[in-house]
């Protein structure tokens, strides 16, 4: 199967040209041998890159292309299936833009090209080109350093409540500023007794029971909250949305509840998960406009994972969207995933929509992430979630250069 592998990349500081000239001829080679074929292009500081042949072996040399440390911030552009090559005439052909006009390294990259008119008018792969060479990439293209620029440091913060009594439990995990070292909000997290997921919890439920359980759990994880030091931090609690329709009442069992453990409604926030399925949004709609009358905010959770988000954000608008781990895992290396996220950013900057990243894992995750804008974050690179507690909060601190 042919593949069409597009990447760019910052050149290190330390590499000479002369280097990067060597390189390209050892790829020339290379490529030869193995049937592939592609076009490098190079301002002075950052690389374009387009790979083409076997499937197997491209996705080989790309892979081979990330272990380099000539350069760094390698981002994927685009990852294409063809029955016929863009460019077939070299095995690894340089441009280095600093010696040519924008239009001569366009002409020149057309003039490489297999099918002259297509690239002309409909490809993609030369509007990336394009983009490159015109420098069209640049508002959206964030440099973060090393990992190794930054220590996580673990606070003296986790708090150990025993095991309430009931049916369930829950698992307390931070929403936080790093950069502020400020906590924004816990999110309560239902878990069995034994410490086991919320799908599991659910399962020992059947029809409407599920919605009972959903919204008595609520009651535990207030009564936790009040005898955790929570002072004007925010409460995050996930409710399914049918319970809001299926469960009479419930807005106002909310309400006393929150007024018998002493908490506020201006104090909570009520995540729905975008992918449930509300099978009647005008009920559902009249429940949210209970809650948000109430003083309560409204959050929708896993932003992103489910088909419904963006109309479910145009039937309703919430205070706040968390995005979910699924868009934002090695988001420093997709550019799909970058173009997507940077979207819903400016969708709810227009909005007035706040966002927060749930399941940050790594560090290049999180600079790439506060490059683009966003400011609230939970995952286990910070603290995981703590079974019937507060964890300890590993702020991050940068290197002080020798």
């Amino acid at each position: 199967m042919l593949t069409t592998i597009i990447y760019r990349s910052r050149l290190c500081n330390s590499v000479a040209f002369k280097e990067i000239e060597s390189m390209v001829a050892i790829a020339n080679k290379n490529n030869e041998l193995k049937n592939v074929t592609g076009i490098l292009l190079f301002n002075g500081i950052h690389f374009f890159q387009l790979l083409e042949g076997p499937e197997k072996v491209v996705k080989e040399i790309y892979s081979t292309i990330c272990e380099d440390e000539r350069h760094y911030n390698v981002v994927e552009l685009l990852c294409d299936y063809a029955p016929a090559r863009h460019f077939g005439k070299a095995g690894m052909e340089l441009f280095d833009l600093r010696e040519y006009s924008k239009e001569k390294v366009l002409q020149a990259v057309l003039n490489q090209g297999t099918t002259r008119y297509q690239l002309a008018y409909n490809d993609r792969a030369l509007q990336f080109f394009r983009s490159f060479v015109m420098g069209n990439y640049n508002a959206n293209y964030f440099e973060i350093p090393p990992a190794e620029s930054w220590l996580f440091v673990k606070d003296e913060s986790s708090v150990s409540l025993s095991q309430p009594h009931g049916e369930c439990t829950f698992a307390f995990q931070p929403i936080i500023d790093p950069l502020a070292g400020e906590i924004i909000a816990y999110e309560a997290l239902v878990r069995t007794l034994s410490g086991r997921s919320p799908e599991e919890f659910f399962s020992a439920f059947e029809g409407d029971c599920v919605y009972k359980a959903d919204l008595e759990s609520k009651r535990t994880a207030f009564e936790m909250a009040r005898m955790l030091p929570l002072k004007n931090k925010l409460l995050s609690i996930n409710l399914m949305p049918m319970t809001l329709v299926k469960m009479p009442g419930a807005v106002d069992i909310l309400l006393k509840d929150l007024a018998a453990n002493q908490i506020v409604p201006e104090q909570v926030i009520v995540e729905f998960t975008e992918n449930a399925v509300i099978s009647n949004f005008d009920e559902f709609s009249a429940a949210v406009k209970a809650l948000k009358y109430a003083g309560i905010n409204v959050a929708i959770d896993h932003f992103g994972a489910g088909g419904g988000g963006l109309l479910l954000l145009s039937r309703f608008q919430p205070d706040r969207i968390k995005i979910n781990r699924d868009l934002i895992e090695n988001i420093h290396k997709s550019g799909p995933q970058q173009s997507i996220l940077l979207s819903i950013i400016q969708c709810c900057r227009l909005l007035e929509i706040q966002i927060s990243v749930v399941g940050v894992e790594k560090i290049e995750e999180w600079m790439w992430l506060e490059s683009a804008g966003i400011e609230y974050f939970q995952g286990n690179l910070f603290a995981p979630a703590s079974l019937n507690g507060l964890p300890a909060i590993a702020w991050p601190e940068k290197k002080t250069p020798f």
